[in-house]
């Protein structure tokens, strides 16, 4: 009998391991979270990599993929945030993979779209107007880090709908 629960026992604590490690490698978008230089821009960057996928989708593809990106998104983030045991650790970037899509939603991907969107994604997630900031301080876990970058896509789609609304009626 007491070979038997520590088999089971290694099992679980393996799986659990095998978890956390998918986790941590989707939370911090491959890797790309360790980067030195931007983590943050270039998890932004995978966001424009799965938008270009997307973008020759139905919305129907684009709103399914969204969410199964938020919920994969708030359950790596939540994972990866006990891992490094800080409240918003720079290496988590699928947050920003999830506001970046969340900017581009209902925008046509060609160039220009996508670098007006891009910076004023950045600007915002950099910047944190309300409620953005008060959503990054207030709410400590992995739902807090996910939503302050969809709420910074939210704000950069509605900037970029106004500013090109706003371009159109000066042609």
């Amino acid at each position: 009998m007491l070979d038997y629960k520590p088999k089971s026992f290694t099992v679980r604590l393996t799986t659990r391991r095998l978890l956390d490690c998918i986790a941590i490698f989707l939370a911090t978008g491959m890797y790309i979270g360790y980067s030195p230089y931007a983590p943050g821009t270039l998890g932004s960057l995978l966001g424009l990599i799965i938008c270009f996928f997307l973008s020759s989708t139905t919305l129907l593809t684009y709103g399914m993929a969204s969410l199964a990106v938020f919920l994969i998104a708030l359950w790596a983030a939540t994972v990866a945030k006990k891992y490094f045991d800080k409240k918003d650790p720079g290496q988590i970037v699928c947050d920003e993979v999830m506001g970046f899509i969340t900017a581009m939603f209902l925008i046509p991907f060609g160039a220009l779209n996508v670098i007006i969107v891009f910076l004023l994604f950045r600007f915002f997630d950099i910047v944190k107007p309300f409620p953005i900031g008060t959503i990054d301080k207030k709410i400590d876990n992995g739902f807090g880090i996910v939503l302050d970058d969809v709420a910074a896509g939210v704000y950069a789609n509605i900037a970029f709908r106004l500013i090109s609304s706003w371009l159109m009626a000066d042609s």
